[in-house]
C-alpha cells in the first residue's frame, strides 16, 4: 500500500514532465482533495498509507492534469471574489483579473435598487457576486449556452442569490428592455482565433470555445456588436467590459462610434488595460 509521501512524489514527477509546467504543489493539492485533507495536512502525513482505491483515483487525476485538464475542473470549483463557485467544462474558469470588473461595478454610481445586466453569464460568478455584494440589486444575466446557464443557476441557488438573478438564454440581450438597466457588465468572448495556437492547452483544449472566441473569429467582433446594440441604454448608464491585451484603443474607438464616452481603462495585476469603463452620452 503506497504512502502519502510516495504518491505525492510520484505525482510531482509526472507533472514535472508535462509540457505546460504545472506547479509541483498541485500534486499535494489533488491528493488532499481525494483524502479530504488540506494541502498542509497532506505534507505533514508523509508516512500515512493510502487506500488503493483512493490511490487509483489520485493517479487518474494526475494523468488528467498532466494532459492539460485544469485543476478547477478536476476539483469542480474555483474561488472568485471570496466565494467558491462550482465549475465544469460548460463554463470558463473564473480568473482573478475578472474581479476588476466587480470592483468597477461596485464603484459605479447606482440608484438604491439598481437593475444590472450581465452579458455572458458563464458560471454566474459576476452576476451572483454582484447580487451578494449589492443585496438591493436585481440582475439579469444572459448566455447562449444552456449548459452555462444551468451551472450559473446552481451557483446562484447555492450562494443565496437565486431570487435576485434572472438567467436568460439569448444572444447578447435580445428581448430585454435595456432602457430600464442601470449598469451593463460583460466579460465577452474577446480572443482572436489567430491567437489559439499560442494559448495554453489548459485553456484552448478544455475551456468552452463559445466563451473564448467570437463567432466570426475576430477578437473585437462581439464587443463591437454589443456596443452597437446598446443604443437603448439611458444617458449616463455605464458599460463595463473585460477586454484583451492590446484592445483598449480599438474598444474605445468602437465605443465612441456607438455613442459612448470612455471614462477609464482599469489595468489588471500585470498592468494590462483589462476593464473598459464607458458611459452612454
Amino acid at each position: 500500500m503506497a504512502t502519502i509521501g510516495e504518491l505525492v512524489r510520484e505525482g510531482r514527477s509526472r507533472l514535472a514532465v508535462a509540457p505546460f509546467s504545472p506547479p509541483p504543489r498541485e500534486a499535494a493539492l489533488l491528493l488532499g482533495r481525494v483524502l479530504g485533507l488540506s494541502e498542509a495536512k497532506v505534507l505533514a502525513r508523509d508516512e500515512r498509507p493510502v487506500d488503493p482505491s483512493d490511490a487509483l483515483r489520485y493517479q487518474d487525476w494526475i494523468e488528467r492534469r498532466a494532459g492539460g485538464e485544469p485543476v478547477a475542473y478536476l476539483l469542480g470549483e474555483r474561488e472568485f471574489y471570496g466565494r467558491v463557485f462550482h465549475v465544469d467544462p460548460r463554463v470558463l474558469i473564473p480568473r482573478p483579473e475578472t474581479e476588476h470588473l466587480i470592483e468597477q461595478a461596485l464603484a459605479s454610481p447606482l440608484p438604491p435598487r439598481p437593475r444590472i445586466l450581465e452579458v455572458g453569464a458563464g458560471s454566474g460568478c459576476i452576476a451572483v457576486t454582484l447580487a451578494c455584494e449589492l443585496p438591493a440589486a436585481r440582475l439579469i444575466a444572459t448566455d447562449l449556452s444552456a449548459g452555462a446557464l444551468a451551472v450559473a443557476q446552481g451557483n446562484a441557488a447555492r450562494l443565496g442569490a437565486a431570487d435576485r438573478v434572472a438567467l436568460v438564454r439569448t444572444d447578447l440581450f435580445a428581448g430585454i428592455a435595456i432602457e430600464a438597466i442601470d449598469l451593463l457588465v460583460s466579460n465577452p468572448p474577446y480572443v482572436d482565433r489567430t491567437e489559439a495556437a499560442e494559448m495554453s492547452p489548459e485553456v484552448c483544449n478544455f475551456e468552452p470555445h463559445l466563451a473564448l472566441f467570437p463567432p466570426g473569429g475576430g477578437g473585437l467582433e462581439t464587443i463591437s456588436r454589443l456596443l452597437a446594440s446598446a443604443a437603448g441604454l439611458r444617458p449616463g448608464v455605464r458599460v463595463l467590459l473585460e477586454i484583451g491585451r492590446g484592445q483598449i484603443e480599438a474598444v474605445e474607438s468602437s465605443a465612441r462610434a456607438a455613442g459612448f464616452d470612455p471614462l477609464e481603462a482599469q489595468p489588471d495585476y500585470a498592468g494590462i488595460p483589462r476593464v473598459a469603463v464607458l458611459v452612454r452620452h
